[in-house]
C-alpha cells in the first residue's frame, strides 16, 4: 500500500504541474500574438528607412556616414547580448550565452585574453550565465523588457552610440534570437557599429532621383543614428516574440510529458491496485479453505 500511496501522490503533483505548465502555455501564447504583431509592423519600417538610407548614400562615393562609419583598429569591443528575464523557454537564452562564449574563444580569443572584450546584457539571463562564469559584464539592462518601446530602447542606443563616438569601444556586436515562427528562432550577430560600408552602399544600383533639403551629407549623418535605433529596436522585438513563441513551445511539450507521464502512472497504479486486490482475495480465498479442513 505504501508504494500506492506514493504513485498516487505522484499522479496528483504531475497534474498540479500540468494546470500550471498549461495555464503558461496560454499566457505565452496571449503575449507572442502581441509581440508577432509587434514586430511584423515594425519590419517593413526598418527595412523602408534601410533602402531610404541605400538610396540617399549610394549616389555620391564621397559621402561618409559621419562618426559612426569610422572604421578603427579593433582594440576593445562591446557585444550586446539580447536575451530574457526569465527562463522556462527551452534553449532560447542558452543558444545566445553559446553562440558569445564562442565568439570569445574564436573571433575575438586575442582580444578577450587581454580584457578587451565587454559585454552588455539587455535581459537578466545573459547576466546570470556570464557573471555565474567569471565573464566580465559592462552592465545589465533588464528593466527594459518591463516596458519595451522605441523610447526606452533608444536611451540604451544611444548610450552605445556614445561609447563609440568617444572610442571607449572599436566594435559593437549584436547577439540576438530572431523571430522565424513560434517554434523557431535563430541566433543572429549583426555588426551594429561601426556602420559597414556595404550597407551604406548597399542602395547603388536601385539609386533613385530625390531632392535633397538641405543637402545629401547632412540628411545621411542625420539619418545614421535614427536607423541605429531603428535597428536596436528591432532586435528586442525580434527577441521578445521569439522568447513568447519559445516559452509557448516548451509548456506546451512539458503539459504533453506531463499528460503522458500521468497516463502512465495512472496505468501503473491501476494494475498495482488490481493485484493487490487479487492478492487479498486470494488469501481470503485460502483462509476459507483452510477453515473449512
Amino acid at each position: 500500500m505504501a508504494n500506492l500511496k506514493e504513485t498516487r501522490s505522484r499522479i496528483v503533483s504531475i497534474k498540479s504541474t500540468m494546470q500550471i505548465t498549461s495555464a503558461m502555455k496560454m499566457v505565452s501564447a496571449a503575449k507572442l500574438k502581441r509581440a508577432q504583431d509587434a514586430i511584423t509592423q515594425m519590419r517593413p519600417y526598418a527595412e523602408k528607412m534601410q533602402e531610404i538610407l541605400s538610396n540617399v548614400s549610394g549616389g555620391s562615393d564621397d559621402i561618409e556616414g559621419g562618426t559612426f562609419s569610422k572604421v578603427r583598429p579593433v582594440k576593445n569591443v562591446l557585444i550586446i547580448a539580447v536575451t530574457s528575464n526569465r527562463g522556462l523557454c527551452g534553449g532560447f537564452n542558452s543558444s545566445i550565452a553559446k553562440h558569445i562564449v564562442t565568439l570569445l574563444k574564436g573571433e575575438y580569443a586575442e582580444l578577450n585574453a587581454t580584457g578587451n572584450v565587454a559585454i552588455l546584457c539587455v535581459g537578466k539571463k545573459a547576466g546570470d550565465f556570464f557573471k555565474g562564469r567569471g565573464i566580465p559584464v559592462a552592465a545589465i539592462k533588464s528593466e527594459i523588457f518591463n516596458a519595451l518601446n522605441f523610447q526606452n530602447a533608444s536611451a540604451i542606443a544611444e548610450e552605445i552610440m556614445a561609447d563609440f563616438a568617444s572610442g571607449k569601444y572599436d566594435e559593437v556586436k549584436l547577439v540576438y534570437n530572431t523571430f522565424k515562427n513560434a517554434a523557431t528562432q535563430v541566433v543572429k550577430t549583426e555588426a551594429f557599429l561601426p556602420i559597414q560600408p556595404s550597407t551604406l552602399n548597399a542602395g547603388k544600383a536601385s539609386n533613385k532621383d530625390y531632392i535633397f533639403e538641405p543637402d545629401k551629407k547632412e540628411i545621411l549623418v542625420n539619418m545614421i543614428p535614427k536607423s541605429l535605433k531603428t535597428q536596436f529596436y528591432k532586435a528586442l522585438l525580434d527577441s521578445m516574440a521569439g522568447e513568447h513563441g519559445a516559452r509557448m513551445t516548451s509548456m506546451h511539450k512539458a503539459t504533453d510529458n506531463a499528460k503522458q507521464m500521468a497516463k502512465d502512472l495512472t496505468l501503473q497504479y491501476n494494475k498495482a491496485r488490481q493485484a493487490a486486490i487479487t492478492n487479498e482475495i486470494l488469501e481470503i480465498v485460502g483462509g476459507a479453505e483452510a477453515l473449512k479442513n
